[in-house]
């Protein structure tokens, strides 16, 4: 009997060892011990980007565009960025900025790309009124991707969403400081969390109250275009920290701003840490920094006394592609460290090589500067020589 149980015992285990997939990634599973997330920046769709991507009278097709960073972003358990713009149906007219309404294929893309949850709330929620929120919000859920920011109701804003995977419990807030100068009418101030450090610490001692061992705040905030934060961010990222945020991403300003590590308050998780803006992840800004993004791969591990480690952190930096590209314009994420592979893409020509390039080495400055993490704990992706 003992030798029948060990037979069974052995072929379940080769089962698992080839079967990776075994385990759907939402569910609990006691013996896994990390999780990967993936972090972007902005994720716009000016009128250029729907334009090149159109296949027909009223038809798109956006997948292209994320191609080349699929196999990073499907890798991970939890991928997510900040979805700057609404969906607001075809008949209120598809536009770029700077009022944007976006047709849903470029949702369907960034589905298709890897991308489970996203933060809605930013400067351009509103930019279709009430309508826009309400119609964008149910467009995303019925995706089956997950959101925090903005709402279809009172009910859905209070509600505590807890994002389980692999055992490790995950709170997602996400908050706007500002909304391109409209106001929500009196009573609707559930369809976008706007900037209120009361409301912040409120947020994160809830989630935690309901079991949340990370929470994650997403803020939009800062000065547009301007590499360094500024003191009204560092005031925010401060009293976040303080009210138990145990990481902070952000974005808004267009551009990338710096990585900071912080000491979470009576937090699981050993290391902290703050990105106080990741930039484009794909827009029809080409000039030089705001045509740069990046992706940041952080591990957390779960320990066997239940406390949490931040494993480390990959910084993948990106940069938009616009040009021919299958015999049609076309736009494209590509990963920055591309330019230096020995044969690069083909259909980069020598000046698209040159401010890739330029656009790596500006997230490495940028990001990595007076960083206190230790070398075994970060990395920047790819590979590449010294800056002349």
């Amino acid at each position: 009997m003992k030798s029948v149980f060990l037979l069974a015992a052995s072929a379940f285990l080769s089962f698992l060892i080839f079967n990776p997939y075994y385990i759907p990634v939402n569910k609990i599973n006691p013996q896994a011990e990390e999780i990967t997330i993936i972090a972007a920046g902005d994720l716009m769709c000016h009128s250029p980007q729907f334009e090149t991507a159109r296949a027909g009278k009223d038809s798109f097709n956006f997948n292209q565009q994320f191609y080349y960073v699929k196999p990073v972003i499907e890798k991970a358990d939890l991928a997510f960025a900040n979805f700057e713009t609404v969906l607001a149906g075809k008949e209120r007219k598809y536009s770029g900025y700077p009022q944007f309404n976006t047709p849903d294929a470029f949702l369907n893309a960034v589905k298709e790309a890897g991308f489970n949850f996203l933060s809605t709330a930013n400067n351009h929620a509103y930019d279709r009124g009430k309508d826009g929120v309400i119609k964008t919000f149910k467009k995303i859920r019925g995706a089956g991707i997950n959101s925090a920011g903005t709402y279809n109701s009172k009910g859905e804003s209070d509600s505590v969403v807890i994002t389980e995977i692999k055992g490790i419990k995950l709170g997602i807030l996400a908050y706007t400081q500002m909304l391109n100068g409209f106001k929500l009418p009196k009573g609707d101030n559930y369809l976008v969390n706007l900037i209120d450090t009361a409301l912040v610490r409120k947020d994160i001692q809830r989630y935690k109250k309901a079991g949340a061992d990370i929470v994650i705040v997403y803020f939009h905030f800062g000065e547009e275009y301007k590499r360094t934060p500024t003191p009204y961010q560092e005031t925010i990222v401060k009293k976040t920290i303080a009210a138990g945020a145990d990481i902070i991403l952000a974005s808004h300003p267009h551009v990338i701003e710096k990585l900071e590590t912080f000491k979470p308050v009576n937090s699981k998780l050993d290391t902290g840490f703050t990105a106080y803006s990741l930039g484009n992840f794909i827009s029809n800004q080409r000039w030089r920094y705001s045509d740069s993004g990046v992706m940041l791969n952080f591990t957390i591990r779960k320990k066997e006394n239940g406390k949490l480690e931040l494993k480390n952190i990959e910084i993948i930096p990106t940069w938009v592609f616009k040009g021919l590209l299958f015999a049609k314009d076309e736009f494209a994420v590509l990963p920055a460290g591309e330019a230096f592979s020995a044969k690069p893409l083909f259909f980069l020509k020598e000046g698209d090589i040159k401010k890739m390039k330029q656009s790596f080495y500006d997230t490495k400055e940028i990001m990595l500067k007076g960083l206190r993490l230790s070398p075994s704990k970060i990395k920047i992706k790819g590979n590449f020589p010294p800056q002349n």
